[in-house]
């Protein structure tokens, strides 16, 4: 598994500019925990909108693609005419439509392909969501779902995240569940904070269970 994204160059200004928006941090997508062991969980989250982008290429690079595209997105890389406010008491206009950062940002493996996907603020529906000018961006709603997540600290390279993955497969097995999919790899921090701080998750998908 490669499902982490390298901040790097103009990946940088673009945390930067999300950071500098906000003092009270980002929103993030709303789910409740149905069970806990520790830095497990199993939770159901709400209904969300993505805008997501497959990537060719290895691993690394297609996550730098991926991340400037969806960030050309969302600080106006759209068809708006007008600028939205962000999420947080300090508002910044834009030449387009600006759109404010969620967290975390996602990347998955599909088929040969990778799949690098940025949250929608909570306040857009489908329909009020500008149309992005890069026609690779898809804007699609994901709906409510169960989610297996392990949250860890510290490095993000791919050996560590393969790990986590594999641990957090193997507690769901002991629980019963049935993963759907690759792992999602989740980073919630911008590159600069420090290593001990830094919130990572591995995050899978899991089957309905079945009433009863």
């Amino acid at each position: 598994m490669r499902e982490t994204v390298v901040f790097t160059g103009a990946l940088l200004l673009a945390w930067a500019a999300a950071a500098s928006r906000t003092a009270s941090g980002v929103e993030e997508p709303t789910f409740r925990v149905g069970l806990a062991d520790g830095d497990l969980e199993i939770r159901q989250y709400a209904p969300v909108i993505v805008a997501e982008i497959v990537v060719d290429g290895e691993w690394r690079a297609a996550g730098n693609a991926g991340f400037r595209r969806l960030a050309n997105y969302i600080f106006g890389g759209n068809d708006g005419g007008r600028t939205i406010a962000m999420t947080a008491p300090v508002s910044q206009s834009r030449p387009g439509k600006s759109i404010a950062m969620t967290a975390p940002v996602a990347q998955e493996r599909r088929g040969a392909n990778w799949v690098v996907a940025f949250t929608m603020p909570s306040e857009y529906s489908l329909d009020r969501l500008p149309v992005p000018d890069d026609p690779a961006i898809r804007l699609r709603p994901v709906g409510e779902r169960r989610v297996g997540a392990i949250r860890f600290s510290g490095s993000w390279d791919a050996e560590r995240f393969d790990a986590k993955a594999a641990e957090l497969r193997r507690w769901l097995a002991s629980k019963g569940e049935t993963t759907i999919g690759e792992p999602v790899a989740a980073r919630y921090n911008p590159p600069w904070t420090p290593w001990f701080l830094r919130r990572n998750e591995i995050l899978f998908e899991l089957a309905p269970r079945l009433p009863g």
